[in-house]
């Protein structure tokens, strides 16, 4: 089976210009055929059922009749939509207002009391009901198959159904893939202007991204269009609500969920403020929105309106309207009230007016006939599959019938039709709309399975149609990477580029971690200021400066948070003081510390805060404490992590999802200032024992976790004489047991004549050929017995596990020319050679570690 090519409007002319009557599915169409009469004509020629039958535009009778129940009824809203919803979608299938009744799960007393009052409204589908042609008219049906039964009820006895496709297949354009849906919007906009918008569609899925993302693009272009925003999408509107809403929100509303009426209300809040409690915001700017929030709760539904146009100095008169039809003008605005007010606009379109001129924006999901001569199809996904009703008087292969027959005649609409999808997104395949497994004979996942062009992103010329003439002025290169930004850049370059230049809200967690560290850090300078007595106080200051993040149930287990890693914090630093003479460097310290400023003490240790930038490698950071001249620290509130944990996601090929350099970018500077000597680098996880604390137990020793560095490489390392005692002495029994019984010149044999296989997996180590040479050379040496295999499977996890938990030279070595290699590519990117990609090193990003999810479109490549 393939796409049916559907008949010209030309054609289907032809078949039906002798008809006294033409009934058609969709106005459009009956609009096309309207305007090719050549003849006078005597009442509607080409029409709609309903149109026919009602004399009036079609109206969306659900809305009108949810109004009539719930003012003449005592039904809740809830019932009222549902009882509505049930009833006139079985009077179009089952053609009696009554059919409903017919269904014992549905027959409630709620839908006997909706049916009553429907069945004497004046409402189109009763005028349907009523309604009957006369038998001496000549009447041709178009598309017969995709009309309901309430629909053909008005039919004469004798008519003449003209199949709107012929029995050729439509040889369809290819599919287009871009990478991404803002590219797919850019293509549409290169080839809409303000003078040929008239003659131009779009479709999609309403309900997508796509709406918003042309709909804007279409404004910044000052292209008309209609078809799109309907009464909900007004920004005013949505403020409004969102102001009603916030007021029973409670005191924990944060800044971030009414940033659009902030903006709405031009109240200029910065970003930074987004993860604050609005209650505790300190800003005289919102004085009146806490007032307001306060008052509205004893307002009317017309006080709040006042205040709200009084404020913004707008009108909002069709919300009023509104208001005034659904009964809660001079209602008070309670809470139960709101929620109904939220349910009816998520419920119901309420009808608004349209300029009909410009693109047409048209709904995959609605008619099947687009009249425009260049109709784009958008996405084309899953999301442009009908969901056929659940309901017992539905006949599902009926409807499926239906549903395809006009997605078929949606596809061919204008001369030129332009089909842009998305291949992927979120690194998983786009699924094509349903429709077309049933009409392709061919399998296929996704869109590059079918016929299909691959495009790259299009870029709009400019306004006056010319190009931007270079600035000449030359892009500031990078000369430095911190460990934050060679995580980002290598999950995303896209996040990196954006963290560039998106400022992002201050997080609750960077906070109280900033308080934290400024407190060891005065702590080293000042033990003598802070007594045992006076982390509580500590602990309160802190929380006070968390607290606008915090909901109020949360202080109290907060404040034994901190003030149980005060306490892991000072006696770390009272047990591990720091030793040696610390560590100067050009650009030491690291601006103000919190509680240097409430002590009013200066910071004047040598060991903390430690900023560094070594351009030699390219490298930048700031060391929390340099705990002796060899060992390194850094303070944690996360979860502890293992020595092998660390390591693994410092892996370079590949990365792995969560790329973390921050030890090997620390321990490399370190290598330069001490080249030939073992290093260590410790992060101190205060809060990973807080619930032993509690209960009186915890151990500092589980708070931490180093790395080493070996001034030598791991072949060298293994060779070791002491490498060698540990497997005698300090691995598992049977490896003791085995090597016990044998001499440093039998395992040194094995190293100098087999290479240590690069896995980080002990069983490929087993099975590889040095596994087997040791394992040989063992069993020969000591003797063919059950223990020495197992002893040196042993042995060889041994191996693997300080191999998995350490550095040697090939690894800072290889992180060296890793942060050479990429920061001259991010310089490329910078200077223009390439966008920025959404991949990273290790393929698709791991979207929880993207800081700037609002800025990438999941899934594009470029």
């Amino acid at each position: 089976m393939t796409i049916t090519r559907a008949k010209s409007l030309d054609s289907l002319y032809e078949e039906c210009k002798e008809f006294d009557l033409v009934l058609v599915p969709d106005a459009p169409l009956a609009s096309a055929l309207n305007r090719r009469l050549d003849q006078p004509h005597f009442g509607p020629f080409a029409i709609t059922p309903r149109r026919l039958a009602a004399r009036r535009r079609e109206q969306a009778e659900d809305r009108l009749a949810f109004l009539e129940l719930i003012e003449t009824t005592d039904l809740n809203w809830k019932e009222t939509a549902y009882a509505v919803g049930n009833i006139l979608q079985c009077w179009e299938h089952q053609g009696t207002a009554e059919a409903v009744l017919e269904y014992e799960r549905f027959a409630t007393p709620a839908t006997n009391t909706a049916v009553e009052c429907i069945s004497e409204m004046d409402t189109t589908s009763t005028r349907l009901t009523n309604y009957s042609i006369d038998t001496d008219t000549s009447v041709a049906v178009v598309g017969f198959k995709q009309l309901t039964e309430l629909e053909r009820s008005i039919l004469p006895p004798d008519y003449k159904t003209i199949d709107p496709f012929t029995e050729e297949p439509f040889d369809h354009p290819p599919f287009r893939i871009l990478d991404s849906p803002a590219a797919i919007v850019d293509a549409v906009l290169d080839t809409v202007t303000p003078e040929n918008a008239d003659d131009v569609a779009v479709v999609l899925d309403a309900a997508s991204q796509y709406s918003p993302l042309i709909e804007s693009a279409l404004e910044s272009a000052d292209i008309p269009y209609y078809g799109g925003p309907g009464f909900t999408d007004d920004g005013r509107h949505r403020a409004f609500l969102q102001l009603l809403r916030s007021a029973h929100a409670g005191r924990d509303t944060l800044v971030g969920d009414v940033r659009p009426l902030l903006t709405q209300l031009e109240i200029h809040i910065d970003i930074e403020h987004d993860e604050k409690r609005l209650f505790d915001l300190d800003r005289s700017e919102v004085d009146w929105l806490l007032e307001f929030r306060e008052d509205i709760r004893s307002s009317t539904f017309e006080e709040a309106l006042d205040a709200y146009e009084d404020v913004t100095d707008v009108t909002i008169d069709a919300f009023r309207d509104e208001l005034a039809t659904l009964g809660l003008l001079e209602e008070a605005v309670t809470e139960p009230a709101v929620d109904q007010l939220e349910f009816y606009l998520q419920s119901y379109e309420v009808p608004v007016d349209r300029e009909n001129e410009g693109v047409l924006l048209a709904d995959a999901k609605s008619a099947a006939h687009v009249g425009r001569t260049v109709v784009f199809y958008l996405g084309l996904d899953d999301g442009w599959t009908h969901s056929s009703p659940r309901r017992p008087w539905v006949d599902s292969d009926q409807e499926f019938e239906r549903n395809i027959r006009q997605f078929q005649l949606l596809l061919q609409n204008g001369v030129d039709q332009y089909y842009l999808v998305e291949d992927t997104a979120g690194g998983s395949p786009v699924t094509p709309c349903l429709y077309f497994e049933e009409l392709f004979d061919e399998a296929f996942d996704r869109f590059s399975d079918l016929d299909s062009l691959q495009h790259s992103r299009t870029f709009r010329p400019t306004e006056d149609g010319f190009k931007r003439e270079p600035l000449g002025v030359a892009p500031e290169k990078v000369t430095e990477l911190s460990q934050s930004s060679l995580n980002t850049y290598v999950n995303s370059p896209r996040d990196y580029f954006f963290s560039r230049i998106v400022d992002n809200p201050q997080k609750e967690h960077f906070k109280e971690g900033n308080l934290f560290h400024d407190f060891a850090e005065f702590y080293v300078s000042h033990p003598d200021v802070i007594t045992t007595d006076g982390l509580d106080a500590v602990a309160a200051t802190i929380l006070e400066e968390v607290d606008p993040f915090l909901r109020g149930v949360d202080r109290e287990v907060r404040l034994t948070k901190y003030r149980v890693g005060l306490q892991t914090i000072v006696e770390y630093l009272e047990t591990n003081p720091p030793q040696g003479d610390g560590l100067t460097t050009p650009d030491s310290g690291w601006g103000e510390n919190f509680f240097a400023e409430y002590y009013d003490r200066p910071i004047d240790a040598s060991h903390t805060e430690r900023w560094f930038e070594n351009a030699d490698l390219g490298v930048k950071g700031k060391i929390d404490l340099v705990h002796n001249p060899t060992e390194l620290l850094d303070y944690k509130s996360g979860a502890k992590k293992s020595a092998y944990s660390i390591v693994k996601h410092s892996a370079l090929d590949p990365p792995t999802d969560t790329p973390n350099f921050q030890a090997l970018l620390y321990l490399a500077h370190q290598r330069t200032e001490r080249p030939d000597e073992v290093l260590q680098f410790t992060f101190f996880h205060f809060l990973e024992t807080l619930d032993e604390v509690v209960t009186g137990e915890g151990s500092l020793e589980d708070c931490l976790t180093t790395v080493t560095y070996y001034p030598i490489t791991f072949k060298e390392y293994i060779s070791s004489p002491a490498v060698f005692t540990q497997l005698q002495e300090d691995a598992a029994n049977d490896c003791n047991k085995t090597f016990s019984k044998s001499t440093s010149d039998v395992y040194q044999a094995v190293l100098e004549e087999h290479e240590f296989p690069d896995t980080t997996d002990s069983d490929e180590l087993i099975e590889s050929e040095f596994g087997n040479a040791l394992t040989q050379r063992l069993i020969a040496d000591v003797g063919n017995y059950k223990y020495v295999k197992n002893g040196c499977r042993q042995a060889l996890r041994h191996l693997l596990r300080i191999r998995n938990q350490n550095y040697f030279t090939e690894d800072i070595d290889a992180f060296e020319q890793f942060v050479r290699e990429h920061r001259a590519e991010l310089n490329d990117r910078r200077a223009g050679g390439e966008r920025f990609p959404v991949q990273g090193l290790s393929g698709d990003p791991n979207y929880r570690y993207v800081d700037n999810r609002d800025c990438i479109l999941e899934g594009g490549s470029r």
